[in-house]
């Protein structure tokens, strides 16, 4: 059996190689002698993947799925500041904004995701202004 990750990774190739049905199981018969990539041995399905490269098949890297880092804080405030000032708006704008959306009393009490949600609500405002 292979991990799923290596099961992904073969379909993945299969679709980016646009093969049918016919001609991809033909292929799992005479590479590794199997009728479905689910019945694969690690091995079996290394001398696929070897295959499937020789005919064109461009593998990406995988992304592993971890936590994304924040900006900094000040890089943060610093795009606010910036989203402001093409607004034309002042700071006090941001302040009924940190009320409403963060429920907190003030920026200085608003931590990383918090401010995010700020940036992602002034860069809709901005989108929404440029549509006038």
């Amino acid at each position: 059996m292979i991990a799923r990750t290596v099961l992904a990774k073969i379909h993945v190739a299969k679709k980016q190689l646009a093969l049918d049905d016919d001609t991809y199981r033909a292929m799992l018969r005479s590479v590794a002698g199997v009728e479905s990539a689910r019945d694969l041995a690690p091995e079996g399905a290394a001398k696929l993947l070897k295959h499937m490269e020789r005919c064109g098949f461009l593998p990406t890297k995988i992304q592993q799925s971890r936590p994304r880092v924040a900006a900094s804080r000040a890089a943060q405030l610093g795009k606010i500041e910036a989203l402001l000032a093409d607004a034309g708006r002042p700071w006090e704008y941001v302040s009924g904004m940190v009320k409403r959306i963060c429920k907190v009393d003030a920026i200085e009490f608003c931590d990383g995701e918090m401010l995010g949600k700020l940036i992602a609500a002034l860069q809709v405002d901005a989108k929404r202004r440029e549509k006038r």
